[in-house]
This record gives C-alpha cells, structure tokens and sequence, in this order.
C-alpha cells in the first residue's frame, strides 16, 4: 500500500510532514512517531506500516520538527511534544470515527508518553512503545520511567532481549509495578533497533511480523474487539 503524504500543522510553529497509510477497513490507526536518529522515512518505519495495513491497522507516521529541519540534535520535550499532539489531531481528522493508539520508535515513543502524562492526547486509546529507551547505553537507569506512573491509558512495551537501552532487569519491575493498563512483549535476540544476530530479510520480517501482530492484538483487545 502506498502512503499519502499529509501535512500537519503544529500551533505556533512549522507545519511537519507526514505519511498516512490507511487501508479501507481500518479497524485502529497508530500516530507513529519515529526515533532520534531516523525520520518516518526509515526502511524499518515504512515496512512496519505496511506490515500494519496488512492487518486493518492505519498508520499514520511524522516527522519531528528537528529532523524535518535536518538538524541531528532532538527536539526539547515541550517542542516534540507539540509535535505529537498536533499529529494526534490530525489522525483524527484524517480517520474520523476510527480508535486512536499513538506510540513510537525510542525517543518517540518517551516523547508520546510524556505527551500523554502532561495532559491526555484526545481520543488516544493506548500508547505504545517499539524500545522503551529506559536509560542511556551503559548508564541503568529508571528515571525516565517515573512520569509513565501518570499515564492512565493502556500501555504496550515491545522490547528485545538484547535492548542496551533497557535493561529487562530493571523493565519489568517498572512494567508490574503499573499494574494491569501495562504489558511487556519481549522479543528473543533482538536489539534496541530490533535486529537480531541472523540479520538478514527474512530474519528482519520475522522480528517486524512479531511486533505487528502484538500491536494489532493489543489494539483489539484495548478497544474492546
């Protein structure tokens, strides 16, 4: 399926582009951001898009206004959170009527959560992360999880085993901890990127089939389906 590019306001600031992905029968549509070194552009975020619309999931990805910039340095949370909720508003317009999740890749998933903690991003049902970056590579860490404790909507952690941002030691606490809106799908072998050590094209879909499935799955069961 080939995505429609979209533009998306942001109050105050630059428009940011977008890419929608929408297939007739959408059942849910995921506000996908990406990470803080690769736009919605990636191969990784178009093939996990597509892979969505295979199962009735729209997708809808954006840039931040850093990388729509072409500045290598992250946006500061207030600036990429405008960002989300400005691309949260536009997959509404852009799919009345359908379920709304919003997550993304690292620094975009952290940066939805913490949209969402400040104050609720309307009509977001769940959010969910593709590699929660728990703390910096080889600096544990929780203190980037203590604002998910406000977040009141379900919450879906995809994450590999092999993810130097997450230690699963520390994780999984953090994901009992918040109780029954948190899950934790854990992917054997992967890294924080999602490669595995047999990194070749079939090993790659089969990571991306796995978390799609999860989404999809986690998305039906969050609406009530």
């Amino acid at each position: 399926m080939d995505a429609t590019p979209v533009s998306i306001p942001i109050p105050h600031a630059r428009p940011v582009a977008g890419l929608l992905n929408r297939p007739r029968a959408a059942r849910a549509c995921f506000v996908f951001a990406h990470g803080a070194g690769a736009g919605m552009t990636h191969p990784f975020m178009a093939a996990f898009a597509a892979d969505l619309a295979t199962r009735d999931v729209a997708c809808l990805r954006y840039q931040f206004p850093f990388m729509e910039r072409g500045s290598r340095r992250p946006d500061a949370p207030a600036v990429a959170q405008a960002a989300v909720r400005a691309a949260v508003a536009a997959a509404a317009d852009l799919a009345p009527g359908v379920p709304l999740f919003a997550g993304g890749r690292s620094f975009g998933g952290r940066m939805t959560s913490q949209a969402q903690a400040a104050a609720p991003l309307p009509r977001v049902r769940g959010v969910c992360f593709l590699g929660f970056p728990l703390h910096p590579a080889g600096k544990p860490g929780v203190a980037r999880a203590a604002h998910l404790a406000d977040v009141c909507v379900p919450m879906l952690f995809l994450q590999g085993d092999r993810d130097a941002l997450a230690d699963l030691a520390l994780l999984r606490p953090i994901v009992e901890q918040l109780g029954p809106r948190a899950s934790l799908v854990v992917i054997p072998r992967a890294d924080h990127s999602f490669h595995v050590p047999a990194r070749n094209d079939q090993a790659e879909a089969d990571v991306r089939r796995r978390l799609a499935e999860a989404l999809a799955g986690w998305m039906a069961a969050a609406d009530g389906r």
